[in-house]
């Protein structure tokens, strides 16, 4: 349990790093994702793994429950980004597009970018011109940035969902796939 949980403390470390060192600069989905696991899915990874390990399962019971915690916790981070656009000031307790603000390029922005490649001058420029944030705000709600992102969000809580397909059916096992759903609920 030490060992999984030092895991965690270094991933969260890393991933701090690599958004600060990556701030205002695009990545691909792939970092993103990395970066992703480094700061909360490593955290749900280790958890479910370390909750497998004490209920004494198989080795590949164990590494079945990392993957879905793994991928569980991309979805939570994915669905945490899109909701930093759609969501209000009072439910995420904090300003919405906070994260765009500081820097922090998510899955809604980087594919916003690929779609509109005017949000490039703004993050360079790093919102410095009145209107900038706004403009790039819109930006991100005019593209199909968010509904992509939900899909990629879909898209690993169903690879979590089928990570338990090797447990027998069963009250925990549905409590899990649960999990999964209420995570992708937050979105409406």
């Amino acid at each position: 349990m030490v060992k999984l949980l030092s895991e965690v403390i270094k991933d969260f470390a890393e991933g701090e790093i690599q958004q600060g060192l990556n701030r205002f600069s695009t990545v691909s989905i792939d970092a993103y994702l990395e970066k992703s696991y480094y700061k909360t899915a490593s955290l749900m990874a280790n958890s479910a793994k370390a909750a497998a390990v004490l209920s004494d399962v198989s080795d590949a019971q164990v590494e079945q429950l990392y993957g879905y915690g793994r991928h569980l916790g991309l979805a939570f981070q994915i669905v945490d980004d899109i909701l930093d656009f759609t969501g209000s000031t009072e439910d995420l307790g904090k300003p919405a597009g906070s994260d765009l603000k500081s820097g922090n390029l998510t899955a809604p922005v980087l594919y916003t970018l690929e779609e509109k490649p005017y949000l490039e001058v703004l993050i360079e420029r790093e919102f410095a011109q009145e209107g900038d944030l706004e403009q790039a705000l819109a930006l991100v709600r005019d593209s199909r940035g968010i509904e992509r992102s939900r899909e990629l969000a879909n898209h690993h809580a169903k690879i979590a969902i089928g990570h338990l397909s090797e447990l027998p059916t069963s009250e925990p096992r549905q409590a899990l796939i649960k999990l999964a759903d209420y995570v992708l609920s937050r979105l409406y």
